[in-house]
């Protein structure tokens, strides 16, 4: 399969992106984790909600209960980076 010139450049631009976010992160810069609200502010309730029953965010909670649930802010930019439509199909149509 070839890519395109956009598509090259679309996943060049992703990549670059993604390590500096990295980066920040490592560098303690940028918080390595969401709270799930924050995440849902940023890519929208309804779909972040739809990539946790796909699968495709594992949300993570460090206790039992109240406990916030957090979401790792490098998974989450890589879901949202990604066409996920595929993935949606087959949750929904397959069932």
């Amino acid at each position: 399969m070839q890519l395109s010139d956009i598509e090259i450049k679309r996943l060049m631009i992703d990549t670059a992106e993604m390590a500096a976010k990295k980066a920040l992160i490592e560098v303690g810069q940028l918080k390595p984790y969401l709270t799930l609200k924050e995440a849902q502010r940023i890519h929208g309730e309804y779909t972040v909600n739809r990539w946790i029953n796909e699968g495709l965010l594992k949300p993570i909670k460090d206790g039992a209960r109240n406990c916030k649930v957090r979401i790792d802010r490098i998974q989450l930019d890589a879901v949202a980076a990604t066409s996920n439509r595929a993935s949606w199909y087959k949750h929904n149509m397959t069932e």
